[in-house]
């Protein structure tokens, strides 16, 4: 099954930029799912047990480097094609 997701992250923290820059370069080295940013969030889609795995692992990975984080995320089943 195919999802999209739309996913914001919100550093709490006066300099945000940097953590949010590092959160989508590592979504982009996974060749397997497309990867659109725009000024607001980021949509991924892909095979919906790859992109959880890999939404955990770096989501993980932020939380792990950048205390008091939040993340938005929507998740949609069978997206539109474009």
């Amino acid at each position: 099954m195919i999802v999209a997701v739309d996913i914001s992250l919100y550093p709490l923290d006066k300099n945000f930029i940097p953590p949010i820059s590092d959160f989508i370069t590592r979504l982009n080295k996974h060749p397997s799912l497309t990867v659109i940013t725009n000024s607001m969030s980021t949509q991924i889609k892909g095979e919906y047990d790859l992109v959880m795995k890999l939404l955990n692992q770096e989501i993980k990975e932020t939380f792990r480097n950048h205390d008091k984080s939040v993340f938005a995320i929507k998740i949609l089943n069978n997206p539109i094609s474009n």
